[in-house]
């Protein structure tokens, strides 16, 4: 149950950078600071859920980078900013 309650949550950030982004060319998206920060918050958030998944279902789904999407929190909370918005945009 708690993992599926995640999962929803997780589903629901990606969902909004993916809103974020749509139809952003590269250019578009780097010059508006605005879209850049709300993703850089959603991959933030998307990280700290993604450290409460329980290790049985990390195993079960290891298909997915678990140790990355952790990291996207550190990476967009510690100075220097270290999120490198090329690999950031969603297209």
């Amino acid at each position: 149950m708690r993992n599926s309650i995640i999962i929803e949550k997780l589903l629901g950030y990606i969902d909004k950078v993916q809103k974020y982004c749509n139809g952003l060319d590269y250019e578009k998206f780097a010059a508006n600071d605005i879209v850049v920060e709300a993703c850089v918050f959603n991959l933030s958030q998307i990280g700290e859920l993604a450290n409460k998944i329980d290790t049985e279902f990390e195993k079960a789904h290891s298909n997915i980078p678990w140790k990355q999407v952790y990291g996207l929190r550190n990476r967009s909370q510690q100075p220097p900013f270290q999120i490198n918005i090329i690999n950031l945009r969603v297209g």
